[in-house]
């Protein structure tokens, strides 16, 4: 099948990705756009760790506002390129990405980030938890070492079950869209607003509010 130069700007407006890329991956699907996609996913899985080193230094700050004001998120992504940034694939993965944080309230966009002394008391706790349900103190040390990575999971943006398809972290979401868009992506910050927060208020799940808006 020919390949026409528009169905490799097509592909290259919905992925981001070279031309050179755009065009071999529809000679390699005859021309089936979607499977291009998948094609430019699988191959840009491989070399995402090549594109980790690369300066992201454009993108975009994404606003989230839930609940008529009760939640606001701010988040910047970075990606390498202005035109990238401008890309469809790129700005609905940082508004996901702004909902993941209204929903589920990390406080961390990854581990690294995390104080060691808060770490340390969250130590505290796991261990104090497994002491008081009757674990000799050697073990109780060892099953703090598995608990706390499931508190990573609960406070690092990046280790957080994604609220799209919680089979994948958000971090492995991440990976796909670099693939997908051909550059390097970071999430660098972000700043999360709950009404309220610190005042005694009645229990609410806000995260199943958000899931409510997504599907």
């Amino acid at each position: 099948m020919e390949i026409s130069a528009s169905m490799v700007k097509d592909l290259r407006e919905r992925t981001g990705a070279g031309m050179m890329d755009c065009k071999k991956a529809l000679n390699e699907t005859d021309g089936n756009i979607e499977k291009a996609m998948e094609y430019l996913r699988e191959k840009g899985l491989a070399s995402a760790a090549k594109k980790a080193g690369r300066i992201a230094s454009e993108g975009l700050v994404e606003a989230y506002i839930h609940g008529g004001g009760r939640i606001g998120v701010l988040v910047e992504v970075n990606i390498e390129t202005d035109f990238a940034a401008k890309n469809e694939e790129f700005r609905s993965f940082v508004k996901d990405i702004a909902m993941q944080i209204a929903a589920m309230s990390p406080r961390y966009v990854r581990r690294e980030e995390v104080p060691q002394e808060a770490i340390e008391k969250e130590k505290e706790i796991l261990k104090a938890q497994a002491i008081n349900e009757g674990k000799p103190a050697n073990i109780a040390e060892k099953m703090v070492n598995g608990r706390i990575e499931k508190f990573y999971t609960e406070i690092c943006l990046l280790e957080q079950p994604f609220i799209k398809d919680s089979d994948k972290t958000v971090e492995q979401v991440l990976k796909e869209k670099i693939a997908i868009i051909g550059e390097n992506m970071n999430i660098r910050r972000f700043v999360r607003f709950e009404m309220g927060e610190g005042l005694e208020k009645k229990e609410e799940n806000f995260a199943d509010e958000v899931m409510k808006q997504i599907k």
